[in-house]
């Protein structure tokens, strides 16, 4: 329990929460105090065994102690300078960025716009679409891409955008894999087309084999700029830096966030070739954004992963996760899909909620992103035999919600 937060039980935290913050999330379903590995303990004592890690945020573990020491070593040397201002820690990750977005094409040039999250590297994006002269944009039914007005003007769910709109731009969207749709759709008018190799928030989606290389192909035929949004799929995830980059294309923009930092506040929005000089002095800025402690946090998960030899791992242990939860052969459980350590179980009626409300009673952090589907994206460090663990108790749990 934080010193300076004060003391209190789950109960007594939770009705404190409400009081102070914004209804935004909701009552929360715990209060969390203490992360070592991949484990959670609430303001009770109970102890959990992470499985969503943040929402595919904690990729090495709560309080990893290279990152922690790579984070207290940048802060005791310099915390933070304006972005009139340069520091070795901002340019080296770029560097890194940069060399993983052009993999599939070492010579074209990339450049980074550092952000805090997500949803702002996709703001970023968004107006460097805007530089081409064009406006309109496409992007996919069943895509999230932020809650910001921008980054909401993508995202395709109606509950999401209804209060807010009129949202900014023209947005078109078009089912998610489906290539004649998007041909038809693209003409000389679209700045960019935006999507995810994967639909996380849509219940770990996967557009059909080849995609990604005719997305790649139509938007360069009309001179549209090719936006990927690695923000839940990158950074070792799917068992790749890039979930894209195994088919061979090369974006004009890539935006990363979620897992780059391990919690700390880092995102990242890279722009190659032509796009990676369209937005010039004064034309966009951030405060925190690529301050040297980010930075620093951004490199040590890095290294780590490299070091530890952790896309290897995540590959093979994503897909004996998939195969021993298909092989329990239970009626509930239709398919698992997903790459790596982004899995969608998809279920046979729509209990996927009750399942994600179970398996934290039982000690399981998983969460149902639709109805019919619980989403798994633990820590990338989780040994098998934790994953066993919820293996082991995904019957029971599936069975009692169907009761």
């Amino acid at each position: 329990m934080s010193v300076l937060a004060g003391g209190g039980s789950q109960a007594e935290l939770s009705v404190r929460y409400v009081h102070a913050l914004m209804n935004t999330f909701g009552a929360p379903k715990r209060v969390f105090v203490r992360g070592e590995g991949v484990h959670l303990w609430d303001a009770d004592g109970n102890r959990y065994l992470d499985l969503l890690a943040g929402l595919a945020v904690n990729a090495l573990g709560h309080a990893h102690p290279q990152v922690l020491g790579a984070i207290s070593a940048q802060l005791s040397t310099l915390g933070h300078v304006s972005n009139f201002f340069a520091t070795p820690t901002q340019i080296a990750l770029a560097e890194r960025l940069a060399g993983f977005t052009t993999v599939n094409d070492p010579g074209r040039e990339a450049r980074v716009f550092f952000t805090n999250s997500g949803t702002e590297a996709n703001e970023a994006g968004f107006k460097i679409s805007r530089m081409t002269g064009r406006t309109k944009l496409i992007a996919m039914d069943g895509s999230f891409h932020g809650r910001s007005l921008g980054a909401l003007a993508l995202t395709s769910n109606p509950k999401y955008r209804e209060p807010f709109e009129p949202l900014p731009g023209v947005v078109e969207f078009v089912p998610y894999g489906d290539a004649e749709a998007l041909a038809a759709a693209l003409d000389e008018t679209v700045a960019a087309v935006i999507l995810e190799p994967i639909q996380g928030e849509n219940g770990v989606v996967e557009p059909p084999s080849g995609f990604l290389a005719r997305a790649r192909g139509l938007t360069a035929s009309v001179g549209a700029l090719l936006w990927v949004d690695e923000v839940q799929t990158g950074i070792g995830r799917c068992g790749a830096w890039l979930a894209s980059s195994d088919s061979g294309i090369t974006a004009d923009i890539v935006t990363f966030a979620k897992g780059l930092g391990n919690g700390f506040p880092v995102g990242a929005c890279v722009a190659t070739g032509a796009a990676a000089s369209l937005l010039g002095p004064g034309s966009h800025g951030t405060t925190f954004g690529g301050n040297p402690v980010a930075a620093a946090a951004g490199l040590a998960v890095l290294n780590i992963i490299e070091r530890d030899g952790l896309l290897e791992r995540v590959t093979a242990a994503g897909e004996r996760l998939a195969s021993r939860i298909m092989a329990l052969g239970h009626p509930q459980v239709t398919a698992v899909r997903g790459r790596g350590l982004l899995r969608g179980v998809v279920l046979a009626d729509p209990i996927a909620a009750a399942v994600a409300d179970a398996a934290l009673d039982a000690g399981f952090v998983i969460n149902a992103p639709r109805p019919n589907v619980l989403r798994l994206a633990p820590p990338l460090v989780i040994s098998d035999a934790d994953l066993d663990r919820f293996v082991a108790a995904l019957p029971g749990l599936l069975d009692g919600a169907s009761t």
